[in-house]
């Protein structure tokens, strides 16, 4: 199962201009590169049919939660899927969620929920990435735990799923963020690297294909 959330904020709560925000972003990393990827994906499957058995899906209301909430005010969309799949009883052999998958100089460590339940294909798919040559995009620190859509499907499907997402790490400090564009207007299509892009699409696209031969 491969999967994004497609919505971007309706506010833009850490923008530094406060008359901007009450206003929705345009998500153009935060919703639309993993969204992106994936249709790419899809295109690419049915012009070069596998062996495998791929559902995708586009989770809404992922990005709508109250920062000073409660975390299941965010992804409502896998909440409710969790819950209620499109077929009774589903259930993957594993998943990769995408999420801000597009940034310039992004860094995609190992979230912590997936380190912690799908830690066996995190690091096959980080070994991979790397052999292909992308170690400065997936790198071995070990990030927070994130809560995002693979921890609902992962608490209600009960199978494993890696959310390959950007956490920079501060050289400083070592501590990881979500970047300087998060949850504002700078998070518009300046930001977005056409070679992340490329990098996460051609990991994700060997993934499968080596899942259908039997070599991942």
């Amino acid at each position: 199962m491969l999967a994004a959330h497609w919505d971007s904020r309706l506010i833009a709560e850490k923008d530094e201009d406060k008359s901007m925000q009450e206003k929705p972003i345009m998500g153009a990393d935060d919703g639309a590169t993993g969204t992106a990827i994936l249709l790419e994906i899809a295109n690419m499957v049915k012009e070069n049919p596998i062996d495998l058995g791929i559902d995708i899906v586009l989770f809404d209301a992922e990005d709508q939660g109250d920062s000073n909430g409660a975390q299941t005010t965010w992804c409502l969309g896998s909440q409710y899927w969790g819950k209620n799949p499109h077929v009774p009883n589903y259930k993957a052999t594993f998943g990769i969620l995408l999420d801000m998958v597009g940034a310039k100089d992004a860094q995609f460590g190992l979230e912590g929920f997936s380190f912690a339940n799908a830690g066996e294909i995190q690091k096959k798919i980080w070994g991979l990435a790397r052999g292909m040559g992308y170690s400065d995009y997936f790198q071995n620190f070990k990030g927070g735990q994130i809560t995002d859509d693979h921890y609902y499907v992962m608490t209600h499907r009960q199978f494993p799923m890696v959310d390959i997402i950007n956490m920079p790490k501060d050289p400083t400090t070592g501590k990881t963020s979500f970047g300087h564009y998060h949850h504002t207007h700078k998070d518009n299509i300046d930001i977005v690297s056409k070679r992340t892009l490329k990098v996460v699409g051609q990991v994700v696209t060997a993934v499968i294909y080596k899942e259908s031969d039997g070599s991942f």
